[in-house]
């Protein structure tokens, strides 16, 4: 049963690699909303994102946006701008969105093309949340993680029952070395790490020996 650091470090995040950006546009009384999406944790990364949409779309009137670079619905890492709009009409209220659309590490930018009519407080408020959630409709998720390497070292004879263990804790084995004893090297989330050993110290009556260490936060397609 998955406990609180379990929780708080899987979570969705866009499916996004660096640089990569995820769009949708739509069109309300002839303005042009698009709204670009990008994976970035953290506000150093969420700030980088923000100004390269910026720069791609320097000729529009409005670059607003929102971003949440911590877990989904944490105000502990967040920002927001209207960039000109009226306050309160695009970057706040985008920014509620992002907080409600349970992904984490997420940044947004909407860029309004003007079409010449007036949309009002109301309107403009609709229209920037409804160009988010239009991107976020088809955005695709990531399982965050926090991957770890850890080594085993095991008697020739328990071999094969260990790994048919490891499917069940999404470990893959990075590399295997056999001499007196097999040594593996795995590489699964984090959060398996303990349960495994756990596992392995039962079957090998204690005779199992391990080192582990942390390889960072890692995406795994949900």
């Amino acid at each position: 049963m998955a406990g609180p650091e379990d929780a708080a470090a899987l979570y969705p995040v866009p499916d996004l690699g660096p640089g990569e950006v995820h769009r949708a546009e739509i069109t309300v009384k002839r303005s042009r909303f698009i709204c670009s999406i990008g994976h970035t944790a953290g506000p150093g990364e969420a700030k980088a994102f923000i100004e390269s949409v910026r720069r791609e779309f320097s000729d529009a009137r409005h670059n607003c946006w929102a971003y949440c670079a911590g877990s989904p619905g944490s105000t502990a890492q967040v920002g927001a701008s209207d960039d000109g709009e009226p306050h309160g009409t695009a970057g706040r209220p985008m920014l509620t969105v992002l907080l409600h659309c349970g992904t984490g590490e997420i940044s947004a930018v909407v860029t309004r093309y003007f079409g010449g009519i007036l949309l009002g407080t109301g309107g403009l408020v609709r229209a920037y949340q409804g160009a988010l959630k239009e991107a976020l409709a088809t955005l695709p998720t990531a399982e965050r993680l926090i991957a770890a390497r850890l080594s085993v070292t095991i008697e020739h004879r328990f071999v094969t029952q260990f790994l048919r263990l490891l499917p069940g804790y999404r470990a893959t084995v990075v590399s295997q070395n056999f001499g007196m004893d097999a040594e593996y090297v795995l590489r699964l989330p984090q959060s398996a790490v303990a349960p495994l050993k756990h596992e392995l110290t039962e079957l090998t009556a204690g005779g199992a020996l391990f080192e582990s260490e942390s390889e960072g936060e890692q995406g795994s397609s949900s």
